[in-house]
């Protein structure tokens, strides 16, 4: 990578060259981090990052004056791409519109996109090769206000054991915030309604077996404040969640960082952060290095979901 300098600096990237001004502008105040420093963390973990975006559309979180300024919700790529910075068309039936998003092939994209100020990325779950069709179910454990970590982590020893009923291998990481995610690689065989339907009836299932700890109700103003809420929501189309290596924009720069079965039941989400992350990733590599290789099937839990439907009560839930 470049030097340090108030000038802009050309950074070398895995042999692409990517132009960063302005390094010394302060994106995290308390942690003392710079866009300089978010360039290179990204580089750091690079491996990592590009396998939770490659082939996604991906929409960036900037920050133009820092993460205690305005964010922006960036959906169409930026101008001033280099050539090798490549697209995914997504189309908005809400507003008849086209977006041409990011698409991350290489490291080198990740970095650029800090150029343009950005913190977090937050990829579709389905690749550009059918936009249609996600390959990725998303298990988001949202604590509510009043919830503590120590009921997340129960929440996701039921999750796991559901999951392994299933015979799914679920990939679990840390939100960047209060809870938790697990990941699941599909077969892209399901449009998002089927995969949102299948994600409702695992929520229902843990639910189930855990209805002091969790919710799955709909609105938040009716949710029990101290529980959690599997919100199987993420998986509509259009929606996103923070990518794992993916910083988050708060204020001591916490990053959703992959972790194993056996380390959920003893982390603090906070110990993961910029300045930790790139040492642990250096150590352990990328823990969700094999989710391509763990492909499941949502026949069961459709089949789950057309039980529950027909028992009556959720399906209008599930159809909001």
């Amino acid at each position: 990578m470049g030097k340090d300098s108030s000038e802009a600096v050309e950074l070398d990237v895995d042999g692409y060259t990517v132009r960063l001004s302005h390094p010394e502008r302060v994106y995290f105040p308390q942690a003392g981090l710079t866009k300089l420093d978010v360039a290179r963390y990204y580089h750091s973990v690079g491996e990592g990052i590009v396998r939770a975006l490659r082939d996604r559309p991906c929409m960036l979180h900037r920050f133009p004056s820092g993460v205690e300024g305005e964010k922006v919700h960036q959906k169409r790529l930026p101008h001033g791409a280099p050539d090798w910075v490549e697209t995914v068309r997504v189309h908005f039936p809400r507003y008849n519109r086209d977006a041409d998003e990011l698409c991350v092939t290489r490291v080198a994209d990740v970095v650029w996109a800090v150029q343009m100020s950005t913190v977090e990325f937050h990829p579709w779950n389905s690749r550009r090769a059918d936009v249609e069709r996600p390959d990725e179910w998303r298990i988001d454990l949202d604590p509510m206000p009043d919830c503590g970590f120590d009921r997340v982590v129960r929440v996701a020893g039921v999750a796991r054991e559901v999951l392994g009923e299933l015979g799914a291998v679920g990939w679990p990481k840390t939100s960047g915030g209060r809870g938790l995610h697990v990941y699941v690689r599909i077969e892209p065989r399901w449009g998002f309604d089927d995969v949102r339907r299948a994600a409702y009836a695992f929520a229902r299932e843990v639910e189930r077996r855990a209805p002091r700890d969790v919710t799955t109700t709909w609105w938040r103003k009716d949710r029990d404040q101290s529980a959690v809420f599997v919100d199987y929501n993420q998986n509509a189309r259009d929606h996103t969640l923070a990518s794992a290596y993916s910083i988050r924009g708060v204020a001591d720069a916490r990053v959703s960082t992959p972790i194993t079965w056996d380390e959920v039941l003893d982390i603090d989400p906070r110990d993961f952060t910029v300045a930790t992350v790139p040492d642990r990733f250096a150590r352990l590599g990328d823990l969700h290095a094999g989710i391509d290789d763990a492909v499941f099937s949502l026949d069961t839990l459709l089949e789950w979901a057309e039980r529950d439907e027909a028992s009556g009560g959720d399906a209008e839930r599930a159809e909001r």
